[in-house]
């Protein structure tokens, strides 16, 4: 059951790439709504639910102010770690120099390809300790476990419009899409076997706030640098500015009535 949970979870990210396969391609302001409640979803999930429960974890293990300080140190340490990934990717030009109109489609398909990416690198390394978490709280108390993975899976929805839809837009490939959300969403269930084979040994408090905090800074990186800046050059400012938060509107709601 605890494995079954988790694989349902992480796959509900393919509910939210499905999507796409009913949007059209040269619409833009679908493009910016969507990109716009992605970086909401993983902005307030990031702020509200990882970095204070990988705090809970931390100061629980290590007291206070150590685990707080702990808690700070491995959310910067995500933002820095995405950052140098930004930076080692090769970009075909520096996105804030001017273009030729001829360039400007072939900038924005980069910017957008690189876009789904980051994001579907992001969501699959959120994904594995979500996947441990299901996992072992379906172990402890099966209800408790029906309850997390219920959760995971309204924001997996969501997240699965955040890959889809900017690789879609960019290789105008629908299969493409879908490859690289199923690509996220598969480290879910990856994450119930490591929870599994490592379980005894390794699965502590300490490791989950710290692996909680850094997929909070990794993902804080990802919305301000990459979806919220390319919903934006879609050309619809105040969808972007809605879709963000109307984001944040549909995490909090689910988190309310689901976790807590």
């Amino acid at each position: 059951m605890a494995f079954a949970l988790t694989a349902l979870a992480g796959l509900s990210t393919m509910v939210g790439s499905f999507l796409v396969l009913f949007t059209q391609k040269t619409s833009t302001k679908v493009l910016s709504v969507s990109l716009g409640f992605s970086a909401g979803v993983m902005v307030y999930v990031s702020f509200m639910e990882l970095l204070p429960e990988a705090r809970l974890r931390l100061v629980t293990h290590f007291g206070n102010p150590a685990g707080s300080w702990y808690a700070v140190a491995a959310f910067f340490s995500g933002v820095l770690l995405i950052g140098i990934i930004d930076k080692l990717v090769p970009a075909i030009e520096n996105p804030h120099e001017t273009h030729a109109a001829g360039e400007l489609n072939n900038k924005k398909n980069m910017d957008l390809l690189r876009t789904g990416t980051f994001t579907a690198l992001a969501i699959a390394i959120h994904n594995f300790p979500e996947g441990m978490a299901t996992f072992t709280a379906t172990l402890t108390d099966r209800t408790l476990g029906v309850f997390i993975a219920a959760a995971i899976a309204i924001h997996n929805i969501p997240e699965g419009i955040a890959v889809a839809v900017p690789i879609y837009h960019a290789t105008g490939s629908k299969r493409k899409a879908l490859w690289y959300s199923f690509l996220s969403a598969v480290a879910e269930p990856l994450g119930a076997v490591a929870a599994y084979l490592l379980f005894h040994d390794y699965l502590t408090d300490a490791v989950f706030g710290v692996i909680l905090a850094g997929v909070a800074g990794i993902m804080v990186f990802i919305s301000f640098d990459e979806l919220f800046p390319t919903a934006r050059d879609c050309g619809q400012h105040h969808l972007a500015i809605y879709g963000l938060l109307a984001g944040m509107a549909v995490m909090a709601v689910s988190l309310l009535l689901f976790i807590r």
